[in-house]
């Protein structure tokens, strides 16, 4: 083969990590159920042989995709509380996170993740650590039981929110969070 007749082999050092950002979207478009090979290199604009090549099958990119998402969204978690520095900041916080207009693509794929792990005992080391990661967010402002109620609570709150056909109550949110963050005395339990 002359030269001129051999495939010119196209440069792609970021193919690897746009490989995994497309799984991440075909993710949130299809789920983990209508997550294929063939659409994630489609999406990535790459030749199916190249998932062969960078990753060792479908459970690896996967794995690969949820932690890139999860990373991305424990950063940004870190840095929403970033400013907190009371207990005032922090039932603000957590309600501004309820009810920000985060994007429904990420929770989308965090609650793939969520569903994938309960199957797939290896990707709990991918949410192990994401709820640590938060958890010590929390922690700097709440002890660690409360901090894991709380972390607890916010996914509930989103995933309620997110799930709802109608509007969700920021008002009940932000009551719903003070009273976890500062428990009710015991004249105030019977209100």
């Amino acid at each position: 083969m002359t030269a001129a007749a051999r495939p010119v082999r196209r440069h792609d050092p970021e193919r690897h990590d746009r490989i995994v950002q497309a799984a991440v979207d075909v993710i949130a478009e299809h789920g983990v159920a209508g997550t294929t090979t063939r659409l994630i290199a489609a999406a990535a604009d790459v030749p199916l042989g190249s998932l062969t090549y960078h990753f060792t099958g479908l459970e690896d990119l996967r794995a690969q995709a949820f932690a890139l998402h999860a990373e991305r969204m424990a950063t940004r978690y870190e840095a929403h509380f970033a400013a907190v520095r009371t207990a005032e900041d922090v039932v603000e916080a957590v309600t501004a996170l309820v009810h920000a207009d985060a994007d429904d693509r990420d929770w989308t794929v965090a609650y793939e993740l969520y569903l994938a792990a309960l199957r797939d005992p290896g990707l709990r080391t991918v949410t192990e650590s994401w709820m640590r990661r938060s958890r010590s967010v929390l922690e700097r402002f709440v002890d660690p039981v409360t901090a894991r109620g709380l972390d607890a609570l916010i996914e509930g709150l989103v995933m309620h929110k997110v799930l709802s056909t109608g509007p969700v109550s920021r008002a009940d949110t932000r009551e719903i969070i003070t009273r976890a963050v500062r428990p009710p005395t015991e004249g105030q339990l019977l209100q």
